[in-house]
């Protein structure tokens, strides 16, 4: 199979849209998220979407199927919390390796299918690393500021078994991504590197951070180019941002980006900002328009969608970037 790096170099690469908003469409119940191996869990378990890849494999392999027939080269497995951090809420600490070995095995089936039907356009399997619920750097505490409710340590022990079940289940590409403190994307980098060395492997690593509001920070309090420095001795293979905002409020922090690496620049926006119901009301013909400035000023290599975005909005996007050349990039690591 054509390595990623040289595609990227003659393409923007799609990446593919949100998982929950195309799981909210099944309206699984309790029952459904429990299946017949999980039915006396003493625990509820409606919501927790990583469950889903063993008990509602069907309808994962399902979604990765859409994004991919929508024109998706890169698809991310069902894994945001697939951490004995986030699963301790559900008390499924123990499941950690095995929802995200068998996760991106459903993703690197599929895409294998799509791969042998079109040799020509590889399709790639991204694990997908989320933040977890705890913050490194900041105090959930506000009358404790010193208070920290996770450790490095910690998060850096969680992060290296999910990169391993991710890379065992078949994973090409990593991505640790909607970083909101970069002090927990330190940890998961760091665990990346333990694995790549222990293993002599190198797999491709995607970094995306997550702009919380209009001041253009993340949520620990980092500017873009700030976000960028901090990470920027980890060998990666593109940087960029997911989440938070709309396409065209991520504008100026690509920019920043764009203008300061020579990585690969990504970008998968939310489908607008939510309404009063939570819900995203952005068209796919709304954000391909505000897409199409990112591709214009040649800021983005890879682009998709986050909360809200369906295989429409991915269609539309796939549609207008392929008129376009890739930005430039002088490091693909």
């Amino acid at each position: 199979m054509k390595d990623i790096r040289e595609i990227l170099k003659e393409r923007i690469l799609v990446l593919d849209g949100a998982m929950g908003t195309m799981l909210q469409r099944y309206k699984f119940t309790e029952a459904d998220f429990r299946g017949e191996r999980f039915k006396d869990w003493p625990h509820p378990l409606q919501g927790n979407n990583d469950l889903l890849s063993l008990t509602q494999p069907e309808a994962i392999a399902e979604v990765h199927r859409k994004y991919l027939e929508a024109g998706a080269d890169l698809i991310e497995t069902n894994t945001f919390s697939g951490t004995t951090i986030a699963m301790a809420d559900y008390h499924m600490e123990d499941l950690v390796y095995e929802l995200n070995y068998e996760s991106a095995k459903i993703a690197k089936k599929v895409a294998a299918e799509f791969t042998e039907k079109e040799p020509e356009k590889p399709r790639f399997v991204v694990g997908s690393i989320g933040p977890t619920n705890k913050t490194a750097s900041m105090s959930p505490d506000v009358n404790d500021p010193g208070f920290r409710a996770i450790s490095f340590e910690e998060l850096r022990v969680a992060y290296k078994q999910q990169v391993e079940a991710l890379l065992d289940g078949g994973s090409d590409i990593l991505m640790v991504e909607t970083i909101f403190d970069t002090l927990n994307a330190k940890a998961a980098l760091f665990a990346i590197e333990e694995v790549k060395e222990e293993r002599n492997i190198d797999p491709p690593i995607m970094v995306s951070g997550t702009i919380t509001d209009a001041s253009g920070r993340t949520l620990s309090g980092q500017t873009a180019e700030a976000f960028l420095i901090s990470i920027s001795h980890i060998p990666v293979f593109s940087v960029g941002f997911n989440c938070a905002l709309g396409a065209n409020q991520l504008v100026p922090h690509l920019e920043v980006l764009a203008s300061k690496t020579g990585h690969a620049v990504s970008a998968h926006p939310n489908a607008g900002l939510p309404n009063a119901f939570g819900e995203y009301d952005e068209t796919p013909e709304q954000m391909a328009a505000q897409i199409k400035e990112y591709v214009e000023k040649g800021l983005v290599n890879i682009v998709g969608g986050c909360c809200g975005t369906t295989p429409e909005h991915i269609t539309a996007i796939a549609q207008l970037v392929e008129k376009y050349d890739p930005r430039t990039v002088s490091t693909a690591q």
